[in-house]
């Protein structure tokens, strides 16, 4: 799978808003959005002061919304947006781009209120999205005749099957259901998607950003030790998500963990601290292969709770992330300079704050409200500010040159 762009795509005249122009504006806008607005709800029910007409339970709401909520509108704002680079095809736009967005929309209404119109309705509205970005995403990849990105196609399948589980395990449709199947099976896939992607942008970015400066040692090409790092957190997945208590879980995550980290050792990320752009790329990267250690150590070391690695995971590699490509996409897309202004370092220091705060909140039992509240006051800093920042950007026409 390559991340590089390997074709220009086509765009048709749209003299509608420029918020349907190009699949990142309406999905990055609302995955900001919607980070912020659901931890906001989530926080409300934690206190007490809210009670939402949802059919999950408070904690799967708040799990279910982070993943195919705010996480679910990032994938699609970037894939949308980057396979039409990989087929050169026309991209989805204009009022195709608004259903698919409203399709989205919908599901966080109907999950929200899956207590009065149904668990099924509920379901079949939220699965719906999914559904369709599957059926946009194949038909782009094979018209395209994209063979290599197939894959892709694969993840947003597996995306809806874990949605599906989820909705399942909470209605009760299948009792048999290992617990937390659903969520598990999401995050692995995504972290997968993470491993996938940041292997292949994370390296380039860098390379170009230091052979501009005349650097003379560069990020290592896609080789052996990344196709291992690859394979081998593919498999920690599929332990964790089928077997999460076991020694084989824990020992495939070690193993993981020391290929992505060996893996991001190369990439000289240490030589881009003077552009926020590019070194957030690596510090989000960070917290893939640790996040894997924590959860394997877990199994045996009892102060390491699983909580703790699954937010370092999720928190850290996945908000941290998703906050760097949704950036560094939208400045790049809108014809800004590649270039993090004082506004976009702060959200960068937010959501690295709101993780490390996470995970000390389930480290030190004793400080957990206060810590949490310091994550979430951080997450809300880093998605609001994004939102404040990069909002005007999405709903505006492309910058022109010059």
């Amino acid at each position: 799978m390559s991340a590089v762009r390997t074709a220009i795509p086509r765009y048709r005249a749209w003299q509608g808003p420029a918020l349907l122009k190009e699949g990142f504006r309406p999905f990055f806008l609302g995955a900001a959005v919607w980070a912020a607005v659901s931890l906001l709800l989530w926080l409300a029910q934690f206190q007490g002061l809210l009670t939402l007409p949802t059919a999950l339970p408070a904690m799967t709401w708040h799990v279910h919304e982070m993943l195919f909520g705010f996480v679910g509108a990032a994938v699609a704002g970037f894939l949308l947006t980057a396979i039409p680079n990989w087929t050169g095809r026309m991209p989805l736009q204009g009022w195709p781009l608004a259903g698919l967005a409203l399709a989205w929309l919908a599901g966080r209404g109907a999950v929200a209120t899956s207590a009065w119109i149904g668990a099924l309705p509920a379901a079949a509205i939220d699965l719906a999205f999914l559904a369709l970005m599957l059926a946009v995403v194949l038909r782009e990849i094979l018209a395209g005749r994209n063979w290599r990105n197939l894959p892709m196609a694969g993840a947003v399948a597996l995306l809806l099957a874990g949605n599906a589980l989820m909705h399942a395990e909470a209605a009760g449709w299948l009792p048999g259901l290992p617990a937390g199947l659903g969520w598990r099976l999401t995050v692995a896939v995504v972290l997968l998607l993470i491993g996938l992607v940041g292997g292949r942008i994370i390296p380039s970015f860098t390379r170009n950003w230091l052979a501009k400066r005349g650097a003379a040692a560069l990020p290592p090409p896609f080789g052996p030790l990344d196709k291992v790092a690859l394979a081998a957190t593919a498999l920690a997945g599929v332990f964790w998500t089928v077997w999460p208590d076991s020694d084989a879980m824990a020992l495939a995550m070690l193993g993981a963990a020391l290929a992505q980290a060996l893996r991001l050792a190369r990439w000289r990320g240490l030589a881009t601290l003077r552009e926020p752009l590019v070194w957030i790329l690596h510090l989000a990267y960070a917290w893939l292969p640790l996040g894997l250690a924590l959860l394997g150590l877990s199994r045996w070391v009892w102060s390491l709770t699983p909580s703790l690695a699954v937010h370092a995971l999720t928190a850290g590699a996945i908000g941290s992330i998703t906050l760097a490509v949704m950036t560094r996409a939208t400045l790049g897309h809108t014809g800004r300079p590649l270039t993090a202004g004082p506004g976009t370092t702060a959200i960068y220091l937010a959501i690295t704050l709101a993780a490390a705060a996470r995970l000390a909140a389930a480290a030190v039992p004793a400080q957990m409200a206060s810590l949490l509240a310091l994550s979430g006051i951080a997450w809300l800093a880093a998605f609001g500010g994004f939102a404040l920042l990069y909002g005007p950007m999405l709903l505006a026409p492309r910058q022109q040159a010059g």
